[in-house]
């Protein structure tokens, strides 16, 4: 069985971002423990982050959970945690979804184990920080692939099964603050503002087919990612909101199972629900830093 890693240890004085896997088996949530038993949910980028914070919240919840994701010992990390803590086994898949084919071969493999699919979350993506001028055309290319395109072969791919088998289903995106533009991610910024509008789409499209499709916009979260960041750097993004603070993994997590679940979003398709502290209001966030022509004093 593999053996999950330790949190990050951060320098002495320096904030520990994120939740251990103790912490994610345990944090208060504001739902009924068996709100989703006997259901079936996928995540995609289930092995780290938000992802593996979902998968936790969705299987205490009483859910099949299903991860994929690129890296077997992220995916093989959260199994064992969720295994050794919650006594649950989760289905897992290393793969891409760039690949159409095998993100086809994952929906399929769910229904022909489970039989079923209540719940698709497409949290897989990824990108980096750059000035927009400087991209290549490689670069460019994998970000969109990835975030657009991706979760685009998942969403078919399930609503294809859905409307074959007569059953309703459930997508919840995820996305970003697209809003005010994202300098320095503008990559990332078109993926997942078509995405959003992607959504808005088949949300009418497939609501004949009893199929709600949702998206998630998170601000500045703070999760594991943040450790790899210089003493002092990480925190920075918490001022990016009126609030000045980050949230956390489980204030996505809780947002997606009521965006998702028939038992609490059944009236809700087509929306964006925004957890970020206000930060589409006000507040700017620079990835890669804030350029010295945008340092205006006293402002």
């Amino acid at each position: 069985m593999p053996v999950t890693k330790p949190a990050q240890a951060p320098d002495p004085g320096q904030t520990r971002w994120g939740f251990t896997d103790e912490e994610l088996a345990s944090h208060p949530h504001a739902f009924r423990e068996d709100l989703l038993a006997g259901q079936v949910c996928v995540v995609s980028g289930g092995g780290s982050g938000l992802g593996r914070a979902m998968a936790y919240l969705l299987t205490r919840l009483g859910a099949q959970v299903v991860i994929c994701g690129r890296r077997q010992e992220r995916l093989d990390e959260t199994v064992a945690g969720i295994r050794r803590l919650l006594d649950r086994d989760v289905g897992h898949k290393a793969m891409t979804i760039r690949d159409p084919e095998q993100v086809d071969a994952l929906i399929g493999e769910t229904w022909e184990r489970y039989s079923r699919l209540d719940l698709l979350v497409n949290n897989g993506g990824g990108q980096f920080p750059q000035a927009a001028i400087d991209y290549s055309v490689k670069g460019w290319n994998a970000v969109i692939d990835t975030n657009l395109n991706g979760t685009w072969y998942m969403m078919q791919a399930a609503a294809r099964r859905w409307r074959d088998r007569k059953r309703p289903g459930s997508i919840v995106n995820i996305v970003a603050n697209v809003w005010r533009g994202m300098p320095q991610v503008a990559h990332t910024c078109a993926a997942r503002a078509g995405v959003i509008y992607l959504s808005k789409s088949v949300a009418v499209e497939w609501a004949p087919l009893g199929i709600r499709v949702n998206c998630v916009s998170p601000g500045s979260i703070a999760t594991e990612g943040l450790n790899v960041y210089p003493p002092g750097a990480a925190e920075q993004f918490g001022d990016a909101n009126p609030l000045r603070t980050m949230g956390d993994a489980y204030d996505i997590a809780q947002a997606v199972v009521y965006a998702g679940s028939a038992q609490t979003g059944k009236f809700v398709s087509g929306e964006v629900l925004v957890v970020d502290g206000g930060n589409q209001m006000w507040g700017d966030v620079w990835p890669g830093g804030i350029p010295d022509w945008f340092r205006v004093p006293n402002r």
